[in-house]
């Protein structure tokens, strides 16, 4: 009823009702879709796979994390009955690197690259190897599209508009892969203050501070914060790449969320008021316990600990 066990060396199916609905878990219903822990990952992060919440928590004033998500069985049935399961399936998933990507549009990687760097397709994942240095990895479909769509820019001379924007340094494709993973968590809830919580989660400490004055309301956009990603190496180096991907940089985007969280936090404020409030250490008149973060300020990046494999 409730999980799926192993038992005996075998593993039972167990389904949970979710809303009515027979579920599986995340790791079972991988299995059931022949998917590696990468690729249904992204399956679900791109919608191919549809998820619904495990135990959605409708407590006034609940302020817990967001609830873990599970699979309907009907979706897990609708897309083995595709024809062609399951490559059908993995083709919609394949991800390539830069390199993997010219040779797809029959370029040299180095115009690939500019054309990446150009904003010209946005990466959809991303791992930073032991050197600190950031892999892009972009969807197969989406590359031929774009080599369908604009031949032009696969031979003869960089546009000059492109090539200027190139010489002054800049890089659209970290921006571009936090722009899509917003979206992404954005279009997995209806709370208010979980949406809020996505946005804030790109900011720099220093303007969410400044957009979110309240330290109850920081706090508790801080405990809905959603994982934007995950890494497997843990290398100083890594780390600091890591974290510059995740966290917008340039003025015109940081603007852009924090207009967009201004408004967020006046939703969440005016639907749900009663979600800020005190945790009971403040409620019992003790202090709270200072953050781990540098400067003892709140950390928004993942836990080491708990660090997976990739974004």
């Amino acid at each position: 009823m409730i999980d799926d066990r192993v038992a005996g060396g075998s593993t039972m199916t167990v389904t949970v009702m979710c809303d009515g609905r027979q579920t599986l878990s995340m790791a079972r219903a991988a299995q059931e879709l022949e998917l590696r822990t990468g690729e249904f990952e992204l399956a679900t992060q791109l919608g191919e796979v549809r998820t619904v919440p495990a135990v959605p928590d409708r407590r006034p004033g609940s302020a817990g994390p967001p609830a873990r998500h599970r699979v309907p069985a009907a979706e897990v049935a609708r897309l083995r009955a595709e024809p062609g399961f399951p490559e059908t399936l993995r083709a919609r998933l394949r991800a390539v690197t830069t390199n993997e990507a010219a040779a797809l549009m029959g370029i040299g990687p180095g115009r690939a690259l500019r054309l990446t760097r150009a904003g010209c397709v946005g990466p959809v994942r991303f791992y930073v190897n032991r050197f600190g240095a950031v892999v892009w990895l972009y969807l197969a479909s989406e590359i031929t599209e774009f080599a369908d769509r604009e031949p032009e820019l696969l031979q003869g001379n960089t546009p000059v508009a492109m090539r200027v924007m190139l010489t002054s340094g800049q890089d659209w494709r970290a921006r571009q892969w936090r722009s899509r993973r917003v979206a992404q968590l954005m279009g997995r809830t209806d709370d208010p203050w979980q949406s809020a919580a996505v946005i804030a989660a790109v900011l720099p400490p220093e303007e969410l501070a400044s957009v979110a004055e309240d330290p109850l309301e920081r706090a508790l956009l801080r405990r809905l914060r959603p994982v934007l990603a995950s890494m497997i190496t843990a290398t100083p180096a890594a780390r600091e790449s890591f974290e510059r991907v995740l966290t917008a940089e340039e003025f015109d985007e940081v603007l852009w969320y924090r207009v967009n969280l201004s408004r967020a936090l006046e939703t969440a404020r005016r639907e749900d008021p009663g979600r800020v409030r005190p945790s009971a250490t403040v409620r019992a008149g003790r202090p709270p316990t200072r953050g781990t973060g540098p400067g003892n300020g709140p950390t928004w990046g993942p836990d080491p600990r708990s660090l997976s494999v990739r974004a």
